[in-house]
């Protein structure tokens, strides 16, 4: 089986939070603590899989987020033209992850049924569940499905050879991780099934949760999807660009070689 490239691709940040914004039960509750903002893009060859969409201009200025780079931008480096992609993983429908849809017009999307389900369901009646969705994203993807471009998972699924999706649930009921085989083993993509590396190596969970007791296994999940802890890749994770080699630009970083030796 052949190795991906994995890249992961900045496109937001939010300087303006603070630990009690991550962390459930922490003693430093004040402290800063910044947020950032990625899309995943693994390369093979000509294969090419974008693991997330991110948010465009028009989603920030409805929750008042403003991005660095819209994704379409950010991807130029990496010479990825939207109308060329085919494949999107979506790992959650949430605003920051399935927010650019739309501008990948020809693109099958893979999704857990059961995130399809909760973004459509009762569950959306309450306020507080409903409030990281947008409901034009999530009509997007229900015009994926009626257009024929949606492949469906319940639970373990194979995308490619070499690049496997896992249900996790927790902080949404079908979040999924990404599974990678490279160059230095097998590589997880968390996405928000650990925010930041503090979630999963200390079992801290993330405010914004719907199954307090599936977020906390997925912490020890994600981990043996990985061959090593330093290939789990947090979502949202600023130490994920002090660990990993820029790649071309500097919003890019270069994952599938492995962190960096200065970071261990």
């Amino acid at each position: 089986m052949s190795p991906w490239e994995v890249y992961a691709v900045k496109y937001a940040e939010r300087n303006v939070r603070t630990r009690r914004d991550s962390f459930l039960f922490d003693d430093n509750h004040d402290q800063p603590h910044d947020m950032d903002y990625f899309i995943w893009v693994l390369r093979r060859g000509d294969e090419l899989i974008l693991v997330d969409t991110g948010y465009d201009h028009e989603e920030a200025d409805r929750r008042g987020r403003p991005v660095l780079k819209d994704p379409r931008e950010a991807l130029l480096p990496l010479g990825i033209s939207p109308d060329k992609v085919t494949t999107i993983i979506v790992t959650h429908l949430h605003y920051d992850h399935a927010g650019g849809l739309k501008h990948f017009p020809n693109a099958t999307i893979h999704l857990q049924a059961a995130e399809m389900a909760y973004a459509t369901g009762p569950c959306m009646c309450h306020p507080v569940l409903k409030a990281p969705f947008t409901g034009e994203h999530v009509c997007e993807a229900v015009l994926r499905l009626y257009s024929g471009r949606t492949t469906f998972h319940e639970g373990d699924g194979e995308v490619a050879e070499g690049v496997t999706v896992h249900r996790i649930g927790g902080h949404s009921k079908g979040l999924q991780a990404v599974r990678v085989l490279t160059s230095a083993g097998w590589l997880c993509l968390a996405s928000d099934a650990a925010h930041y590396y503090e979630n999963f190596l200390k079992e801290k969970p993330f405010p914004i949760v719907v199954d307090l007791h599936e977020m906390l296994n997925g912490f020890r999940r994600i981990r043996t999807l990985a061959s090593d802890d330093r290939l789990v890749i947090p979502g949202h994770d600023p130490l994920v660009r002090k660990r990993f080699p820029i790649f071309g630009a500097d919003h890019i970083l270069r994952l599938d070689r492995g962190p960096s030796e200065e970071a261990g």
